[in-house]
């Protein structure tokens, strides 16, 4: 097929460009601006698009499909020229759920956790040899891609995130991929640009548990949320709970508990056991015998940003993590106190996300920084403009957050000189963001020369 994918330089669509080109089929794309990885992803495998901006004449009549993305705005001169010739177009979850409606499709939901579990089953299935195809949100360790679309492999394994499938088909795209087993690893007010309450939120987690057959399995995390939803609603199947898989801490490694006999592994944070035992539930449904199962799960890492170490010496730690919703910013911190708690904590948050700077969702960050011992708060006044928000003061900041040693700026070139100043070695640097930090990077050797024990 001749294939051209609107809004080409997403996480996730150039990847399945990428996929799409690997299978045989002719791609082209287009997008308003392409940035790295993806830019040199694409150009790569020769799919970066020669002109940047959606241009109508990029869509000719022998064009088959049109996928497009959540980046696409309704108003898009390629989508209008794509209705005028006739050309199918389909959303990437409508793209997705079409290859695989003939197959079993796993459909991992929540407000967090997503990647994690999804990367999870992914490692465990590829450690015990086993046929299947994906879709996962971030690189995934032990998998070049993103995405991976077959014609033989049984089952998909879907990272089913609850955000709107594009401009044109507003709904959350874990109801279009119609599950068969599903997922819902925890539920925390998110997105409130797109669900302005936490009924309305809460309303499309029911919608999805309500979709799954009775001949499938819905696995839960047994958290208050959940049950709110799935204990007064009338379902096809069962709901199965799940809390954290069995674990011990021994010297700030983290071991799976199973019958007594231990298994290390290379990840931490209560938050990730849960994470395990939500894996463990599909996969013990796909077969897989327990003990299997915690072997290989001792050699799974984190995909990339979550908790993913960035550099480590005696003096100093620094990790990277997507963490951006309140309840994954303080199981993060958590997570980082409980294996550190010897160290100084030092925790670098961005506010990126629609919610997160929006002055009436957040005050839902309360308490979320209380295990950091310094933490900071960066948001740039250039994001709050390009979503188009009203403005947000840095004392509305530190009225929400409430936390007696937090600084907050949005001059990026502040945070180094801050932590320079405050820095007690040995100590351990955590920064989160769903952004990049408006391209800022950490010095880490001028922490170290200028701060030496």
């Amino acid at each position: 097929m001749k294939i051209h994918i609107i809004a080409i330089g997403g996480a996730v669509m150039h990847q399945l460009a990428i996929a799409l080109q690997q299978a045989g089929h002719i791609v082209s794309g287009s997008d308003d601006e392409i940035f790295n990885p993806a830019k040199d992803n694409l150009k790569k495998y020769n799919l970066l698009p020669q002109n940047i901006g959606f241009l109508s004449e990029h869509i000719s009549p022998d064009i088959d499909l049109i996928i497009s993305g959540m980046h696409a705005k309704a108003d898009n001169p390629e989508l209008h020229k794509a209705k005028e010739l006739g050309i199918k177009i389909l959303s990437l979850p409508e793209f997705i759920y079409e290859h695989s409606k003939n197959k079993l499709r796993i459909v991992i939901g929540g407000s967090h956790g997503k990647t994690s579990v999804t990367g999870m089953i992914m490692h465990v299935c590829n450690y015990l040899n086993m046929s299947f195809d994906y879709l996962v949100g971030s690189k995934v360790n032990g998998f070049e891609y993103n995405v991976k679309l077959s014609n033989d492999a049984p089952f998909i394994i879907i990272e089913g995130d609850e955000y709107l499938a594009s401009a044109e088909l507003a709904i959350p795209k874990f109801l279009i991929y119609k599950p068969n087993i599903g997922i819902i690893n925890g539920i925390d007010w998110d997105h409130a640009n797109v669900f302005p309450t936490l009924d309305i939120y809460l309303e499309q987690f029911k919608k999805f548990a309500e979709i799954i057959p009775a001949d499938g399995a819905l696995f839960a995390a047994d958290e208050p949320n959940v049950h709110s939803i799935l204990d007064n609603t009338n379902l096809n199947v069962s709901p199965q709970y799940y809390s954290t898989f069995p674990y011990v801490v021994d010297n700030g490694i983290f071991y799976l508990n199973y019958l007594g006999e231990l298994f290390p592994l290379q990840i931490f944070g209560k938050h990730n056991m849960q994470n395990i035992a939500a894996a463990h539930c599909v996969c013990e449904y796909l077969g897989i015998d327990t003990k299997s199962f915690c072997k290989a799960m001792m050699s799974y890492k984190s995909a990339e940003k979550r908790l993913e170490k960035y550099f480590e010496n005696d003096k100093l730690i620094v990790y990277k993590d997507f963490a951006h919703a309140p309840s994954k910013v303080k199981a993060t911190i958590n997570a980082v106190k409980e294996r550190y708690p010897d160290r100084q904590l030092i925790s670098v948050f961005e506010l990126h996300t629609y919610s997160s700077l929006n002055k009436n969702f957040i005050p839902q960050y309360r308490n979320s920084l209380v295990n950091a011992d310094l933490p900071i708060v960066f948001y740039s006044k250039h994001a709050i403009n390009l979503k188009q928000l009203p403005d947000l003061s840095t004392d509305q900041v530190m009225v929400a957050f409430d936390h007696p040693n937090l600084f907050v700026t949005t001059n990026i070139n502040e945070i180094q000189n801050y932590i320079s100043k405050n820095i007690k070695f040995p100590a351990v640097i955590l920064l989160m963001s769903s952004g990049n930090f408006d391209n800022w990077q950490l010095n880490i050797d001028e922490l170290l020369k200028n701060n030496k024990l």
